[in-house]
């Protein structure tokens, strides 16, 4: 099995309450570049802060780490489109991060980086795939997305309240701006890409697509951002086994229903609860808030812990020492 952290940057996740993958708006950006080298190397090297959000939620980059310190999982990380450097290693398919989804072409290469995932996905040796993401405002971009392709499922969000208005709003004024009603996309997957997404989705489904070819196991780890990811892999006319792993904060969503969404499309369908409701600790009570939820393919790894007979004790005891080593004891 191979983790594979697909991370790009969008234009969207400016627009105000979007998003909480970072402080402020300003290092949002340092978000996916933090979260690669966090999962890598265990703490932040080019990357400024260690991601959190603006009321202070850790990265679930940290979770996604403990379970590797724990399982010792390979990692490939995927640079689609970043908005800043990151210190991990990458393999480069984009040149740039999204636009703006109220603006036309927000991603003018998907096309490319697509093809560039597929030939990825192909040439892999890997009997298995987990591929997670980390891209701030991905929820508003999966959201474009799946109306684009007239799939009609709503997104979750890594807000407490979901700002589902605030989404269908920026959705709505995008497909104006594309000149795109919903399901005008249906039969052209990329061309949902192009107008209405962001690079990471371009580049996860086509890795998907590239693996599955090969008969490879995928598994795409995360809410509903990869929700929207397997759309476009089943909009493509891969109708191969695919997998969904993501965690109960999601699942458990009212504002979104993520296992609907997987049955539609055909998903086997992994939920996983780290237990956080047992843990009395800063890293873990932003989740049972409802703070962020999933990202950076924090449910997959979950899934990977479970597989290997770890323990969520022991990931939640690791988590805690991870965290307390970034970040100090008790978030001091």
């Amino acid at each position: 099995m191979r983790f594979v952290l697909a991370c790009a940057a969008t234009e969207t996740a400016q627009i105000e309450g979007i998003s909480a993958a970072g402080a402020t708006r300003t290092l949002m950006a340092h978000t996916p570049p933090a979260d690669a080298e966090l999962i890598e190397y265990g703490e932040p090297t080019l990357a400024p802060v260690v991601p959190v959000s603006p009321d202070g939620c850790p990265t679930p980059a940290i979770v996604t780490r403990a379970v590797r310190e724990c399982t010792d999982f390979p990692l490939l990380v995927v640079d689609a489109g970043l908005a800043a450097q990151t210190g991990a290693p990458t393999v480069d398919l984009g040149d740039r991060p999204g636009g703006d989804i109220r603006n036309r072409d927000p991603v003018p290469n998907a096309v490319a980086i697509y093809d560039r995932g597929v030939e990825l996905g192909e040439s892999l040796p890997d009997d298995h795939l987990v591929i997670g993401e980390t891209i701030p405002g991905g929820t508003t971009t999966a959201l474009g997305v799946l109306t684009a392709l007239g799939e009609p499922h709503a997104t979750s969000s890594s807000l407490p309240e979901n700002p589902q208005s605030l989404k269908e709003r920026v959705v709505e004024e995008g497909l104006t701006a594309s000149n795109l009603a919903p399901g005008d996309c249906a039969e052209y997957p990329l061309e949902a890409v192009r107008q209405m997404g962001d690079p990471m989705l371009a580049a996860v489904s086509g890795i998907a697509v590239g693996a599955l070819s090969r008969g490879a196991r995928v598994t795409l780890a995360g809410g509903t951002q990869q929700i929207a990811a397997a759309a476009l892999v089943r909009h493509q006319g891969i109708e191969a086994p695919l997998e969904l792993a993501t965690t109960s904060f999601v699942a458990n969503d009212p504002s979104s229903d993520v296992q609907g969404a997987a049955a539609d499309l055909g998903l086997t369908f992994t939920v996983t609860d780290p237990g956080f409701d047992d843990q009395e600790h800063v890293a873990t009570e932003h989740y049972c808030a409802g703070v962020a939820k999933e990202g950076a393919g924090m449910g997959g790894a979950l899934a990977v812990a479970v597989e290997r007979d770890v323990s969520m004790a022991a990931i939640r005891e690791q988590l805690v020492e991870c965290y307390d080593r970034l970040v100090g004891a008790n978030g001091a």
